[in-house]
């Protein structure tokens, strides 16, 4: 019998696993892809940030390259070899995974994960038992009634991911996060790219300065939005798919792009065998230390309430497994920071300013805009700004929002700044190298507290 066995090798998963081994547990973990790393690694986080830097590099070189002095006049796209590489990125890191499975002494069962019961998990012909049962099998793309989903025109993120060549009109349903990433990628390439959005703004999650800048930026770059509107009927015709819109015009697509969400991924797990119940919206219920109804199950990531972010899912698996080990571990939520790699990016980290104002707090709010930064200048990187919010009693910083070029390498500042508890003043004291992005940080805490420099 194991010490603890996981079902999903994501990075919940896989990283419980790891750490639940440093721990001295005997552990196991089961996978039902012929990979490990889940949908982060595989058909995910991975390849899409390796397909956006590709294409950003391509969209910088022809958009600026004359200004920098390079000679781009047979600038030119191989999709093929660039989908080629982000699979090259994709094979490496998924057996980077696997490499540490062995390094860690992890018994790694192949094939689908069902409780048998309480303690049993039935893998293909083998049967796993354990006296602790981490469950980490993420999520899923949701769908919508009348769009079935081929993975060849009308496409999820999976599909998106693995087009076989550029579409010339691509229409995506939803401006979340996945959304606009992908569309970024499709419109940089050059796709005609339309967005459908029911509400009136873009990656609800964040700050409303941050979706309203990214909101003008993706403008800008040519991506064509269509707010507060609903698509109602699909036709999918052999040459191009009609969409019908509660208002304007249909929209015609080569391909099109389903990006309303994701639901938490429990079928086929037996959780009947266990009498565990999801919730309406298919969340396992869990505890204040991710314990189910029995006390040796436990789920993390996806498959339970809060933010869909790999690195959440993360912090939960090794936290569970310092549970297991006797440990007392502690998430901190404020401290997960949430990143839109579009381009340039978006990246925030506790409160945004209608969260704090919601809770009552008396605020200081500083704001810098970058095209006063230095660096940012000689990158040709001005769009966006930083944003602080601070509490004004103690002066904590409650919450900080980027948009801009290396948000989601910045955000790590206000992410230890909230976990440790620093104050605006001191983040404002705090020398920052120059020229660097990172001089936006300690201005927008100088406005705040009223003494900008550079503005």
């Amino acid at each position: 019998m194991y010490d603890v066995a996981i079902i999903g090798s994501g990075p919940g998963g896989y990283v419980a696993a790891i750490r639940a081994a440093q721990l001295g547990l005997k552990t196991a973990i089961v996978e039902k892809w012929d990979t490990l790393g889940g949908t982060c690694l595989n058909i995910g986080c991975i390849p899409s940030k390796a397909l956006l830097h590709s294409s950003e590099l391509y969209e910088k070189l022809s958009k600026q390259g004359k200004e920098h002095g390079i000679d781009h006049s047979k600038l030119s796209v191989d999709f093929e070899r660039m989908s080629k590489r982000k699979d090259e990125v994709v094979k490496s890191l998924v057996e980077g995974v696997a490499g540490l499975m062995k390094k860690n002494k992890i018994d790694v069962f192949q094939g689908e994960g069902s409780f048998v019961d309480a303690n049993t998990i039935s893998v293909g012909n083998d049967k796993v038992k354990a006296k602790s049962i981490i469950i980490a099998t993420g999520s899923e793309p949701a769908s919508l009634p009348f769009l079935s989903i081929d993975e060849e025109k009308i496409v999820s993120s999976t599909g998106a991911l693995a087009l076989k060549e550029v579409p010339k009109r691509m229409v995506v349903i939803g401006a979340g996060v996945i959304g606009v990433e992908l569309a970024s990628v499709y419109n940089r390439l050059g796709s005609e790219v339309n967005i459908v959005e029911m509400l009136d703004h873009i990656c609800p999650a964040m700050d409303k300065d941050v979706s309203k800048t990214l909101l003008q930026i993706l403008k800008k770059q040519g991506l064509k939005f269509h707010m507060s509107t609903m698509c109602k009927e699909a036709d999918a015709g052999k040459k191009e798919i009609k969409l019908t819109l509660d208002k304007g015009d249909p929209l015609k697509a080569d391909v099109v792009l389903v990006a309303v969400g994701r639901k938490p991924y429990t079928k086929s797990l037996g959780l009947e065998n266990i009498s565990i119940e999801t919730t309406k919206q298919g969340f396992i219920p869990v505890d204040g230390n991710f314990r189910t109804k029995h006390p040796h199950i436990y789920a993390v990531g996806d498959v339970i309430e809060g933010v869909m972010l790999a690195h959440k899912a993360s912090e939960e698996g090794a936290s569970v497994a310092e549970i297991i080990a006797g440990k007392n571990p502690h998430v901190d939520y404020m401290t997960v920071p949430n990143v839109i790699y579009t381009h340039p990016e978006a990246a925030a980290v506790g409160l945004t300013e209608q969260e704090a104002e919601e809770a009552g707090l008396d605020l200081i709010v500083g704001k810098y805009q970058f095209k006063g930064n230095g660096r940012a200048r000689c990158a040709g990187e001005t769009d966006g700004f930083v944003k602080i919010i601070g509490e004004k009693k103690k002066g904590l910083v409650l919450g900080m929002h980027i948009v801009g070029a290396s948000a989601s390498e910045l955000i790590s500042e206000g992410m230890v700044a909230i976990a440790k508890r620093a104050t605006v003043e001191e983040l404002a004291a705090a020398p920052q190298a120059h020229p660097t992005m990172s001089e936006a940080i300690k201005e927008a805490a100088l406005n705040a507290l009223g003494r900008t420099i550079h503005a």
